[in-house]
């Protein structure tokens, strides 16, 4: 059987991607953040083995791709996975899978990525899993500034961190400064026998928090998160945007949907999120971002077409 490009094309809109070489494709699994419970692995697993080669590999955006299935297997393939409550998907010019590390039980994370990913799926991938996008739209939760999620690199990136403060006042000038010590990016010096935060150099990782005797770092700080716009990897690279101030976890979801309406707003068609904000400016998207105009245009935005060239 000859398979036109007219089925692999639409069968790729479904999240089945050509394996190179044969007339068989890879089928991505969609996970939220890698979470998949027993019983979906082992469904993972039996779809493999009955409609595929039987080999699965997980993705960098956490996804399970079943690899090795004969086009015309893909039907059953999904038949067999929606019975069980799992689904393929994951490409496409529109939001794609949410990725996540670890930071809900890690001992260096700020925030509750997993939970945090699993309220960012339900509201973009699934619940505007239908609104075109002028290109790809990936977001990924970091819970904190090590990054091995690579917030930064995402269109949006999510990073905990911690709204400490810190109280020169109560600094009694050590010889030995516990802050200091633990500052992973050294944004801590001591000068003329006091602690000086380098607020440039600070990520609000959270290390140094209650480290002081003396309570200059306070042992409580709440946690927050901090955003990045516009990173890509690849052919073409440029480091995200970090947008000015914190935010709580509960105010996230909103700037997510601010962000995506600015790039469906101002993007060309094949133009990524990165690309439109260096040729519009990082001040005029801050400032579209500072108020509530475009979740108030939310419905005129996204019933407009792309823009062309």
């Amino acid at each position: 059987m000859s398979i036109s490009k007219e089925q692999i094309t639409a069968v790729k809109g479904r999240g089945f991607l050509q394996n190179r070489g044969t007339e068989c494709f890879s089928g991505r699994v969609v996970s939220v953040a890698g979470q998949f419970a027993p019983d979906a692995l082992r469904a993972i697993a039996d779809c493999a083995e009955k409609f595929g080669s039987g080999k699965v590999i997980f993705t960098s955006r956490l996804a399970a791709e079943i690899v090795g299935i004969p086009f015309d297997n893909i039907p059953q393939a999904e038949a067999f996975l929606a019975e069980r409550g799992l689904y393929f998907g994951g490409t496409g010019a529109k939001v794609r899978p949410i990725t996540g590390c670890k930071g809900t039980t890690c001992i260096y994370g700020n925030i509750d990525t997993q939970q945090l990913a699993q309220t960012i799926h339900d509201k973009f991938y699934i619940g505007m899993r239908d609104v075109k996008l002028p290109h790809k739209f990936k977001i990924g939760v970091g819970g904190c500034p090590n990054s091995c999620m690579k917030p930064s690199l995402n269109d949006v990136g999510i990073e905990g961190c911690k709204a400490f403060s810190f109280d020169a006042t109560l600094c009694r000038g050590c010889k030995k400064c516990a802050i200091t010590e633990s500052c992973p990016s050294k944004a801590v010096s001591v000068v003329d026998g006091k602690a000086v935060v380098d607020e440039s150099k600070c990520t609000k990782c959270g290390v140094c928090v209650g480290k002081c005797p003396f309570g200059a770092a306070p042992k409580e700080a709440k946690s927050a998160c901090r955003i990045f716009v516009g990173g890509t990897w690849g052919k073409k690279q440029r480091m995200g945007t970090l947008l000015s101030g914190t935010y709580t976890e509960a105010e996230v979801p909103e700037m997510i949907e601010k962000v995506m309406l600015w790039f469906k707003e101002n993007a060309y068609a094949k133009e990524r999120l990165g690309a439109a904000i260096d040729r519009i400016g990082v001040a005029q998207m801050e400032a579209a971002l500072a108020t509530n105009d475009l979740l108030d245009r939310k419905d005129e935005i996204l019933a407009k077409p792309l823009l062309e060239r």
